[in-house]
């Protein structure tokens, strides 16, 4: 994947049906702010308190309040980026902050524009940034327990900003480097039940698919497992592509690496068989990677022998030498279903 060019939106939007609610005029002095503050962070209290202006994300930092819809949020730091390998990279425009009349955390997502290319297989497909799209699943998805939840107001510029509730809980890959000793210890004990997990997370996708949206950026770490519920969550959906030929093939693309990497208990790379495990290197060819990432090993087949055929079938869907992909994620969780019943026998 290649990323083309950043544009932070300073347009005139809408998002939805009905476009975003517009932010109250309700203004809050220092003393009052501060008192508020106090109430939910008794050691936080700064000794001056500044009311942004929502317009620039770039101008709110760091012990600021903002107002939103009539209510103050409190922020505390930006979030972090986690595509392109950029792990500690801040997304400005994605901000925690603490709503100061309930004490909840929440996120605060700004209008940012962001258009690449990314390449699978032949396929090219067109990513933009779409604040609108998100607004519209946020509604979508309201009341769901298998995706992030929030509401949309606007910005003083009138641009849509996300208001979204905080999840506590760990990512996918967070939770699985704590699972199992070894790979087959892992594979019999454990993998079960996270297959029968991954089933529910195609299920979320397809309702999405089903009333006409896509995620647009589905990827492991943008799966959190709530520690309230013990459901595993979708979050950030801002990302469409465009595609003439399939419609949903991208999130389903993306729906395999996850499977790839729940099967592989995180990912097996040529680079760790060259240091660990020559032997099974030698095994593959170039059809056995990863139709994306071509340093991933998508036969899994050939590292770990004792994974069913019917598993491995639909890990190859995935690779580099497949020419037969995934149109539907009925026809996903059609094959799914055939290998978890393989792993009952």
């Amino acid at each position: 994947m290649k990323r083309l060019r950043l544009l932070w939106y300073n347009g005139n939007s809408r998002c939805g049906a009905r476009g975003p609610i517009v932010a109250g005029t309700k203004e809050y002095s220092e003393r009052e702010l501060k008192s508020m503050i106090r109430r939910w962070m008794p050691d936080r209290v700064p000794k001056r308190v500044k009311t942004k202006d929502t317009a620039d994300f770039f101008r709110v930092e760091y012990d600021d309040v903002v107002v939103l819809d009539g209510t103050p949020f409190f922020v505390r730091n930006n979030e972090r980026e986690g595509r392109f390998g950029l792990e500690d990279e801040p997304k400005f425009w994605v901000k925690r902050s603490v709503n100061l009349l309930t004490g909840e955390v929440k996120i605060l997502k700004w209008v940012f524009r962001e258009r690449f290319d990314a390449r699978i297989g032949n396929f090219v497909f067109e990513c933009v940034r779409s604040p609108q799209k998100e607004a519209r699943i946020l509604e979508l998805v309201r009341g769901r327990g298998d995706f992030m939840q929030g509401t949309t107001v606007a910005d003083s510029a009138g641009h849509p900003l996300r208001i979204l509730d905080y999840i506590r809980g760990k990512t996918l890959p967070q939770v699985l480097s704590a699972i199992g000793t070894s790979h087959e210890e892992f594979f019999f004990r454990h993998f079960p039940l996270l297959l029968d997990q991954y089933i529910g997370m195609v299920e979320a996708i397809r309702f999405l698919h089903a009333s006409g949206e896509k995620h647009g950026d589905i990827r492991r770490d943008h799966l959190i497992r709530d520690e309230r519920t013990g459901n595993y969550r979708w979050i950030d959906y801002d990302f469409n592509y465009r595609h003439a030929e399939s419609r949903f093939a991208y999130d389903l693309f993306g729906l395999g690496n996850v499977l790839l990497f729940i099967a592989g208990r995180g990912d097996v790379t040529t680079q760790g068989l060259l240091e660990n495990d020559p032997a099974a290197l030698d095994r593959l060819n170039e059809d056995d990677v990863n139709i994306v990432f071509r340093n991933r090993v998508a036969n899994l087949r050939k590292i770990y022998p004792y994974i069913p055929e019917p598993l491995n079938r639909v890990l190859m869907h995935f690779s580099a030498g497949s020419t037969v992909y995934y149109d539907t994620t009925d026809e996903l969780l059609e094959d799914i279903a055939e290998a978890r019943d393989r792993l009952e026998r």
